[in-house]
């Protein structure tokens, strides 16, 4: 049986698109997912026959990578999407889904100097300083005017 999983998992590889989606209506019904990127199927297809074969995630597994991610996932910020893209909420973030939480840090490599920038709850620390958007960090490193999310790439 393990051998089976396994090489139904290996077979994706080869597949290219047309034969995911097919592989995709077979294994979750008559489901139609909701990108037909090769690699997304190929990770979605794997997990179904995995789960299908030993069983999916237990309540108390799911619950418990919730609580993670709410306090460990800076970068998708999840929290923070759930609070400000619920329209039932009353609670209102203003803040942009492209900036880390606060508290991460920044880094980018600028003309071989390596800058590190704080994200703070209103604005951005650089040098002891505090700046309120990221432009202003920027244009302060490159004496020029930048959009602050090109420059860092974000």
């Amino acid at each position: 049986m393990r051998e089976n999983i396994l090489n139904q998992i290996l077979g994706l590889k080869g597949m290219g698109t047309e034969e995911l989606l097919a592989k995709y209506a077979k294994v979750f019904g008559r489901q139609r997912p909701s990108a037909s990127n090769p690699d997304y199927l190929r990770k979605k297809i794997a997990y179904q026959i995995q789960k299908l074969a030993y069983g999916g995630l237990s309540n108390t597994v799911k619950t418990r990578l919730e609580q993670l991610i709410t306090v460990y996932d800076p970068i998708n910020n999840r929290l923070m999407r759930k609070i400000g893209g619920n329209k039932e909420s009353n609670v209102k973030i203003k803040r942009d889904r492209r900036l880390p939480i606060p508290g991460s840090i920044i880094t980018k490599i600028y003309k071989g100097t390596v800058i590190k920038i704080n994200v703070l709850e209103k604005g951005f620390e650089y040098e002891d300083k505090t700046y309120r958007t990221l432009s202003q960090v920027a244009s302060t490193i490159t004496g020029d005017h930048w959009n602050g999310y090109l420059f860092f790439n974000l």
